[in-house]
C-alpha cells in the first residue's frame, strides 16, 4: 500500500493567468482543491515540492495530506500541467478524498523473476503492452505496484490480469475483457528464420501446384 504523504500550501484569493504568473516568480505552483461536495479551494505549492513529488513517480496514484494554512485536507492528484518547453510543474488538480472513498487510480506494473523465464533464457524478449493498470481500489489501500511474476513463461506466452494476483479489494476498471499486460515474443532471428521457412513452403506449394 502506498504511504500518505504530506505537502504545505498556503491558500490564495486571486486567481488568473496574471495571478498564477506572480505565483510563479514567487517559486509557487497554483493549484486547485475540488470535489466531495464542497467548493473548490485555490492554494499554492512550493515549487520545489511538487516538482520532486510529481518526478518521484506514482503521484497520480498517491494520497496525500495536504496541510493548507494548517488545516489538513486529504486528496489525490488528478492532474497536472507541464510547461511545454522545459517540463516544470505549473498547475495542479487535487480531488478531495472522504472517508470510505473508492478511487479510480493508473498503477504502475513492475515485473519480477525475469531470470526464471525459459522464454526470456532462450532470447526472447518482454514486450511490455502496459507499463500501468487501472483499478479501483479503497483509498486506504492503493497498492504501490501491480507486481506481476514471469517465473515459467514461455516465448509467444501472453500474460493477461486473470494471471495477476491483485491485492484484496481491488479491481481492474476493465472489466469486459481479460486484458493483455505483456507477451514473451521471439528472438528477432528467431523470427525472421520463421518467416523464411513460410516463404519456403509457400513457394514450393505454388510450384507443385504449377504442375
Amino acid at each position: 500500500m502506498a504511504q500518505t504523504a504530506e505537502l504545505k500550501a498556503q491558500a490564495r484569493d486571486r486567481v488568473g493567468k496574471g495571478a498564477a504568473r506572480a505565483l510563479r516568480r514567487q517559486g509557487l505552483v497554483p493549484a486547485v482543491i475540488y470535489g466531495d461536495k464542497k467548493p473548490p479551494m485555490s492554494i499554492a505549492l512550493p515549487y520545489n515540492e511538487i516538482h520532486k513529488a510529481i518526478y518521484s513517480g506514482g503521484f497520480l496514484s498517491h494520497v496525500i495530506n495536504l496541510d493548507v494554512d494548517g488545516t489538513k485536507h486529504r486528496v489525490i492528484p488528478r492532474d497536472y500541467q507541464l510547461e511545454v518547453v522545459k517540463d516544470f510543474p505549473i498547475h495542479v488538480d487535487f480531488l478531495r478524498v472522504a472517508k470510505g472513498a473508492t478511487l479510480d487510480v493508473e498503477v504502475h506494473v513492475t515485473f519480477i523473476n525475469e531470470d526464471a523465464s525459459p522464454g526470456l533464457k532462450r532470447g526472447g524478449t518482454l514486450n511490455i503492452v502496459r507499463h500501468t493498470v487501472s483499478v479501483t481500489a479503497p483509498a486506504e489501500s492503493i497498492p504501490e505496484e501491480i507486481v506481476v511474476d514471469l517465473t515459467g513463461t514461455e516465448i509467444n506466452d501472453s500474460i493477461h490480469i486473470s494471471s495477476v494476483t491483485l491485492p484484496q479489494g481491488v479491481t481492474p476498471t476493465i472489466t469486459d475483457r481479460d486484458f493483455t499486460i505483456a507477451t514473451v515474443v521471439a528472438p528477432s532471428s528467431l523470427r525472421s528464420a520463421e518467416s523464411e521457412d513460410g516463404e519456403s513452403e509457400a513457394d514450393e506449394s505454388d510450384d507443385s501446384e504449377e504442375e
